[in-house]
């Protein structure tokens, strides 16, 4: 399996890192700290440093019961980001944004992949996908964010986030956008409960399964927070180390971090112990 995009082509034989840059004012982690260019481009060349092989740019914060950011401020946002990276740094940018019209004028700054939570459900957003022929990534989200963590309920939540992903490809594929150009990602922390999202890590293999590159972004989630204990989410480094590393070995190719340096560790790690199993 591999990303491909003008030019540009990441294979997906080993586990690759996605690191979150985002130039909001109000994400639940970072949320002010690299919202100005300069900024921006020294944490990206950072994380390129560390490990990161794509960045993933966001300029709406989607944490519970964050408010939509209007499309005008969301491009003064993030394709100023987008050129300075992609001028000054060898690296696969992702757009963290469900706006048709953003993720279009992205690709004309230099981005390469479309980081949609809401999986092309607004108005245009399949076709423009289809039109710019970039790798998709697919969320599962129930609600929205204002009101995704009030209450969310499943009979079965693997089968019902299965059903959802693979409901959302075959509109994809309908509308034009190629098979290759597809990658899920079953959305932790958006809608579910920890039980849930636990539920869906342990069975991630079955995702892995459908034939589409699995990304997994847990990366300080609330639902590192309720099995550590730990209020702060930049202190949960160590919880969101181990969960990108149990996605790895249950197959997910892509992971999404905030701490790119400690995966890499735990990565290479993992990767060491792979390689002396071979004569």
């Amino acid at each position: 399996m591999k990303i491909s995009f003008n030019h540009k082509v990441l294979k997906l034989d080993t586990p690759q890192i996605m690191g979150i840059l985002n130039v909001t004012p109000d994400s639940f982690s970072d949320g002010g700290k690299w919202d100005h260019v300069d900024k921006a481009l020294e944490h990206a060349t950072l994380m390129v440093k560390q490990g990161a092989t794509i960045i993933d740019i966001g300029g709406e914060s989607t944490r519970p019961g964050a408010k939509a950011v209007p499309l005008e401020e969301e491009l003064k946002r993030v394709i100023p980001a987008v050129e300075a990276i992609s001028k000054n740094l060898d690296v696969m940018i992702s757009i963290d944004t469900s706006q048709p019209i953003v993720m279009q004028e992205a690709v004309k700054a230099g981005a390469h992949i479309w980081n949609d939570i809401r999986a092309l459900r607004l108005e245009g957003a399949l076709e423009m996908a289809a039109s710019l022929q970039v790798p998709v990534i697919l969320m599962h989200m129930q609600g929205d964010p204002k009101t995704m963590q009030v209450n969310p309920h499943y009979t079965d939540v693997v089968k019902e986030v299965k059903e959802f992903l693979l409901q959302r490809v075959e509109d994809a594929l309908k509308a034009g956008i190629k098979k290759e150009n597809i990658i899920l990602d079953l959305g932790f922390g958006f809608g579910k409960s920890p039980k849930h999202n636990y539920q869906l890590l342990d069975h991630m293999q079955e995702f892995v399964d459908l034939g589409y590159p699995v990304l997994s972004a847990l990366s300080r989630k609330s639902m590192i927070g309720a099995a550590t204990q730990i209020e702060e989410p930049n202190q949960r480094v160590v919880g969101s180390v181990a969960g990108a590393l149990l996605s790895i070995e249950r197959g997910a190719q892509l992971v999404r971090v905030h701490d790119v340096e400690e995966t890499r560790q735990a990565f290479d790690v993992y990767k060491a112990m792979l390689e002396s199993r071979k004569d």
